[in-house]
């Protein structure tokens, strides 16, 4: 159980590297991607990666979830989700290619988006190739080598984009990008976790694994529906610019939850799954869950949100996003919301009921597609950060069914830093206001901000932030 302990921690804060890395490598790369592409060439690349992300969710039906979750697995699972899935993906990627000249003249994409598009399918097939050898390492919690491949490919990919971007190839940077990336990826990861490739069907393995697998995927599938899909209607119906402004925004807002969130969750699935018996087990991991959590997201998007107008006006040539700013506003509170469904979904998926699961995510879905049309044809660009504001609120009923079958203490883990976050803000806003040179008033007001908030912390609540995080690591 130690063992299982430190494995546990050493994946979590991989992942954490991994995400704070990786935030750090994009912070910079948008930086100088938005100050050298347009909102134009950045709404193109959102609308592209958005279609491939619809073929990514038919190429699974939940087969790699399927054995993440299964308690033991043999060969014949291995080769049965492996040959499937590729079965899958070959298809898609031919009706995928086949589709390129009804994409092109819908989206009236430059032929520099068809590449893109291209590339992006091609990457797809190099993806697949990647499950198998991930899902051996996410079942031995050894998280630490997934994280060191995906170190190596988003340095590539960002470097490579910043590089091409330069030297004035606009929206082919993304197209390089992603080639080198998906082909030092896969040879990292067969060098990491070697495989030898199995093919072959095993009916019975494939009717098990297909019981928890096509639920659990029917969910991702309703989230491709929710978002990815939205983002093509988007991309028709307000344009590219208006796209790029809502990209830009939404990316910059779910940063935290990126970082935390994303890490979170790919730990916490597998360990609720080792767990699912042990009650009291799983009630100490969701509570700490919640507890760092918190602690870390929720003064991350409350100081995003106060510096991200300052960041605007100071970086030169950034004042074209300043229009975007409202919307990153209702994207920081949707954000918030929502940080708090994704460990009680978690929750559900690994003591196998996904179904639960795959039911909320139905509501979600139908609410977006019914709310987002209206509200745009309303509010224009607006319409759609609004509908996920209202629909991030359901949290709140996401946590009292997670309490009918779990008994944990929620508020408990959350309040103190909610009010400590408040202080922050506060002092920020009034750092903010006071007449110092720019690049001042922004050092003061992330030092005064952090500073107050481990402050608060420690006068109201006795919690010394620093000190917990020094115990937990060791």
């Amino acid at each position: 159980m130690d063992n299982l302990k430190k494995k546990t921690i050493i994946s979590a804060f991989s992942l954490f590297f991994q995400s704070g890395y990786s935030a750090g490598l994009g912070f910079l790369a948008n930086l100088i991607l938005t100050i050298l592409l347009t909102p134009q060439i950045f709404g193109i690349y959102f609308t592209v990666l958005s279609l491939i992300a619809i073929l990514n969710y038919f190429s699974d039906i939940g087969l790699a979830a399927s054995l993440i979750q299964k308690k033991e697995i043999d060969t014949k699972d291995v080769s049965t989700v492996f040959t499937v899935q590729q079965l899958m993906i070959l298809t898609i990627i031919f009706f995928g290619w086949l589709a390129t000249s009804m994409i092109i003249k819908f989206y009236k994409l430059p032929l520099e988006g068809q590449y893109l598009y291209w590339s992006l399918l091609f990457s797809f097939f190099l993806s697949s190739l990647k499950t198998i050898p991930s899902i051996l390492l996410e079942r031995k919690i050894k998280f630490q080598k997934i994280v060191f491949v995906q170190v190596i490919e988003n340095t590539v990919f960002y470097c490579t984009v910043i590089i091409m971007a330069v030297l004035g190839l606009g929206l082919t940077s993304f197209t390089l990008g992603v080639i080198l990336r998906a082909i030092i990826g896969l040879v990292a990861i067969y060098w990491l976790s070697p495989w030898k490739i199995e093919i072959g069907i095993d009916k019975n393995a494939l009717k098990k694994l297909l019981s928890f697998g096509v639920p659990f995927q029917m969910s991702s599938f309703l989230a491709l529906v929710k978002d990815d899909l939205l983002t093509l209607y988007l991309g028709k119906v307000l344009g590219f610019q208006a796209l790029g402004y809502i990209g830009w925004a939404k990316k910059w807002a779910e940063s935290p939850i990126r970082i935390i969130m994303d890490s979170l969750s790919r730990v916490l699935f597998p360990v609720i799954s080792l767990f699912q018996e042990d009650k009291e087990r799983l009630k100490k991991v969701i509570e700490k869950s919640i507890y760092y959590q918190s602690a870390i997201v929720i003064p991350s998007i409350f100081g995003l949100a106060i510096i991200m107008g300052e960041l605007v006006n100071f970086i030169p040539k950034y004042i074209k996003w300043a229009p975007a700013l409202p919307l990153f506003y209702l994207f920081c509170i949707s954000a918030l919301f929502s940080s708090y469904s994704t460990p009680f979904i978690n929750l559900f998926n690994g003591l196998g009921k996904a179904k639960l699961s795959f039911v909320f995510m139905v509501v979600w879905t139908t609410a977006t597609w019914i709310l987002t049309p209206v509200l745009t044809h309303v509010y224009g660009s607006f319409g759609f950060p609004i509908t996920l504001v209202i629909l991030s609120s359901s949290f709140i009923i996401v946590v009292g069914y997670a309490k009918k079958i779990l008994k944990f203490s929620f508020l408990d883990n959350v309040s103190q830093f909610f009010i400590s976050s408040l202080a922050m803000t506060a002092v920020c806003l009034l750092l903010a206001s006071l007449s110092f040179p720019k690049s001042l008033s922004l050092i003061l007001i992330v030092l005064g901000g952090i500073i107050t908030y481990l402050f608060t912390l420690r006068l109201l609540f006795k919690i010394n932030f620093l000190k917990e995080l020094k115990e937990f690591t060791k």
